[in-house]
């Protein structure tokens, strides 16, 4: 049995938007982005004034398998989003789309990135955990419903984490 093939990092544009609409529902169906959450990121992620970044892995059939996406303003990231279809999970590919929003950091001259991570993820802690973020607080009740607190965490000088993983297309 041959391991199937490693999908294929791009950016994402306006098209994706349903595929990944599907994949947000499934992954996080209480609170999912809308489609007008995902045009809002989009529109400011192309041209010299581009403060975002996000990016779509998709298998060797076209399908989309992952998201992710990364705000900058100053030189402060912030991770919006990372979703991984649940067979793909413990994969590597969230390593890798986190590999790609360290390196848009890097590029936007970000100092530090930070993110929020629901306080009973840790398989996603420990991925963050690998690339250098460090918890620094909490946000009470933040995921809803359910009043799930998130873990802050906080990665300083991203540069230094990036990996070494390369988008293709």
């Amino acid at each position: 049995m041959t391991a199937p093939a490693t999908p294929r990092l791009r950016d994402m544009r306006w098209w994706d938007i349903d595929p990944v609409l599907e994949l947000e529902r499934d992954l996080f169906p209480e609170d999912a982005w809308s489609r007008g959450m995902f045009w809002s990121e989009l529109a400011h992620s192309r041209g010299p004034e581009a403060t975002r970044r996000y990016v779509v892995a998709e298998d060797t059939g076209g399908r989309l398998v992952g998201y992710a996406g990364l705000a900058a303003s100053g030189d402060l990231g912030d991770v919006q989003t990372i979703a991984v279809a649940r067979t793909l999970q413990g994969s590597g590919l969230g390593a890798r789309l986190l590999t790609e929003l360290l390196r848009a950091a890097t590029t936007f001259e970000c100092a530090e990135v930070m993110l929020e991570c629901r306080v009973d993820n840790l398989r996603a802690q420990k991925l963050y955990e690998r690339f250098g973020f460090a918890p620094i607080g909490f946000r009470r009740g933040y995921y809803q419903p359910g009043n799930v607190d998130a873990l802050v965490m906080r990665l300083t000088d991203p540069s230094s984490s990036v990996q070494g993983t390369e988008i293709n297309g």
